[in-house]
C-alpha cells in the first residue's frame, strides 16, 4: 500500500469516527432541548444553556491542548516548533469556544418545530374539513426549478458544470425544500439571493478549499460542495438547521449533509 493511500484511508477512518461523535451529539442535543422545554425553560434560555455547555467542552479541548508536550528529550528546535503549534491550535479553539458561546440563537425552537412535525406525521389523518370550517389558505408555490435557476446566477459560489459531482441533484434540493416553512415560500427565491450575495467570501471561500479539484474532495468526500442545490442547503442549514436535518435523513444518506456542515462551520453544527 502505497503512503498517499496509507493516508486516505487513515483520513477516511478519522472521518468515521468523527461521524459517529457528530450523530451521537445531535441525538443528545436534542435529548437536553426536549427536557428543557418539558421543565418551562424558554427557547431563548435553553439555547444559552446548550451553548454554554458546548462551549465549555471546547475550552476543555483548549486546556488539553496547552498542557500536552512534545515527546521525552526531543530536540530543541522539535519542541520549539511543537509549543508553536500548540499556541496555534489553542489561540483557534479559543475563538471556537467564543463564537459557540453566542452563537446558539434559533436551535431550541428548531428543535421544537422538528418535534412538532416528527408528531404530526405520527398522528391520525385529520379529518375532512367541513362545509362551516374555515378552508386554509394555498401554499405559496416554490417551483424548484426557480429556485435552481436563482442559484446558477452566482457562478462565484458554484462550480463549473462540467466538474459537478452530482449532474442532478434534485433529491438534495427536494430535501432543503421541504425545510422552507409555508409563511417564507413567497418570498424564498430572495431570501436565499440576500442569503448567497451576505456570504460571498465564505462561500467562494468553501469552494475553493473543498470544492471539485481541491484535496479534500479527492478523497471522494465534500460532494456537495460547488453543487447549485447546495446554496439551498447552506440556507437551510443557518435558518432551520434541525427541520433540515430531520427532512434530510428521512430520505437521504446523512454523510452528505455531515461533509457540508463541517466544511461550511455553521453556527448551529448538528453534527458536531
Amino acid at each position: 500500500m502505497s503512503t498517499e493511500q496509507h493516508d486516505a484511508d487513515a483520513y477516511g477512518q478519522e472521518l468515521a469516527a468523527i461521524g459517529h461523535h457528530q450523530h451521537e451529539a445531535t441525538a443528545a442535543r436534542l435529548t437536553v432541548f426536549q427536557a428543557l422545554a418539558a421543565v418551562g425553560i424558554g427557547h431563548e434560555q435553553a439555547d444559552d444553556i446548550v451553548a454554554k455547555l458546548e462551549a465549555g467542552a471546547v475550552a476543555g479541548a483548549h486546556t488539553w491542548i496547552s498542557e500536552s508536550s512534545p515527546p521525552h528529550k526531543s530536540e530543541p528546535r522539535f519542541e520549539d516548533g511543537w509549543f508553536a503549534g500548540v499556541r496555534d491550535v489553542a489561540s483557534y479553539l479559543l475563538r471556537i469556544a467564543d463564537t459557540t458561546a453566542h452563537a446558539g440563537r434559533g436551535r431550541a425552537a428548531s428543535s421544537a418545530m422538528l418535534l412538532a412535525h416528527v408528531q404530526q406525521a405520527a398522528s391520525p389523518a385529520p379529518q375532512a374539513t367541513t362545509a362551516d370550517e374555515p378552508v386554509p389558505a394555498p401554499v405559496p408555490p416554490l417551483e424548484a426549478t426557480d429556485v435552481l435557476a436563482a442559484a446558477e446566477r452566482f457562478p462565484w459560489a458554484v462550480a463549473a458544470p462540467g466538474t459537478r459531482h452530482w449532474p442532478d441533484g434534485s433529491d438534495f434540493l427536494d430535501a432543503a425544500l421541504s425545510a422552507v416553512a409555508n409563511d417564507e415560500r413567497a418570498g424564498y427565491i430572495e431570501r436565499l439571493e440576500a442569503f448567497v450575495e451576505d456570504h460571498r467570501a465564505r462561500l467562494e471561500e468553501l469552494l475553493r478549499a473543498y470544492g471539485p479539484g481541491s484535496r479534500p474532495a479527492s478523497h471522494g468526500r465534500y460532494a456537495l460542495v460547488g453543487q447549485p442545490e447546495t446554496l439551498v442547503i447552506l440556507e437551510r442549514m443557518e435558518a432551520a438547521p434541525f427541520l433540515l436535518r430531520g427532512r434530510w435523513e428521512e430520505e437521504l444518506e446523512t454523510v452528505f449533509l455531515d461533509d457540508l456542515e463541517f466544511a461550511w462551520g455553521p453556527r448551529i453544527r448538528l453534527s458536531r
